[in-house]
């Protein structure tokens, strides 16, 4: 009898979430105080005046990896600055803004998306990368670590080895974070 409740109780839930799903557009709701991050940005942009009049955006993480290393790290952007394609500095980027073209192309291959998750997770010399399998030839393997590391997604840190930039790891999470739908 027990079971036969907790599955009726699980089933229950399982209808009100969907009914939320359906209510709000796909996204379940969410209770007092789950947004403090939006809600301290908001206040930060009241503070910026007219700066801040456009509204911005930010992003945040706590990040502990498979490896044992752990980054914290956030990032905030005037909504005018992004949409002018201005840098932090105001001035437009004199590159036209084929850098950050540049680094979301390098993302755009599967094999190189792959290299990252690993280089993440603790692989970290290119023989490590090339023992994986479906990722290609050794040459294949250092034209994508090539392209990763001009866009400065990866760097070198000797030996063979790479690494993802401390401050590039939460901002190559958020990426991925809004690639999937």
């Amino acid at each position: 009898m027990e079971l036969e409740q907790r599955v009726a109780e699980l089933e229950r839930r399982l209808t009100a979430l969907e009914g939320q799903d359906r209510e709000n557009g796909g996204s379940p709701r969410l209770g007092d105080g789950d947004f403090w991050a939006l809600d301290g940005l908001k206040q930060q942009l009241a503070a910026a005046g007219e700066a801040g009049a456009d509204g911005g955006v930010l992003f945040t993480g706590a990040v502990r990896l498979p490896s044992g290393e752990q980054y914290e790290w956030q990032y905030g952007a005037f909504t005018g600055a992004l949409l002018d394609g201005e840098g932090e500095d105001g001035e437009a980027p004199s590159d036209g803004g084929s850098a950050a073209a540049d680094a979301l192309a390098a993302l755009g291959h599967p094999v190189r998306l792959r290299l990252l998750r690993e280089i993440l997770g603790g692989r970290r010399t290119a023989a490590e990368l090339a023992a994986l399998d479906a990722v290609g030839t050794t040459g294949q393997i250092y034209h994508h670590l090539r392209q990763l590391t001009g866009a400065g997604w990866l760097h070198t840190t000797g030996r063979g080895r790479y690494e993802v930039p401390a401050a590039r790891v939460v901002p190559l999470l958020v990426v991925l974070t809004a690639a999937v739908p």
